[in-house]
């Protein structure tokens, strides 16, 4: 992985759509304290990060005390 000089220290991010006149692509804005990133992606590129963040998703850990939907006790 590349060394980075900074790091965010909180990021959101979300997907703004398609632009009225583009609708070949979706623009996914990243936002830091240091302020706004826009990414053009197309629609293969936005399908591999939404894939990518569900497996992703699926292996983080649960909190203590939370329980996974449909887990009981």
């Amino acid at each position: 992985m590349t060394n980075r000089s900074t790091s965010a220290d909180f990021v959101t991010a979300f997907a703004t759509g398609w632009p009225e006149n583009e609708s070949d692509i979706m623009v996914l804005s990243l936002t830091t304290h240091k302020g706004i990133q826009d990414f053009a992606l197309t629609a293969e590129q936005a399908l591999l990060i939404a894939k990518t963040m569900k497996q992703t998703a699926a292996r983080l850990a649960i909190p203590k005390g939370v329980r996974r939907p449909g887990e009981t006790r």
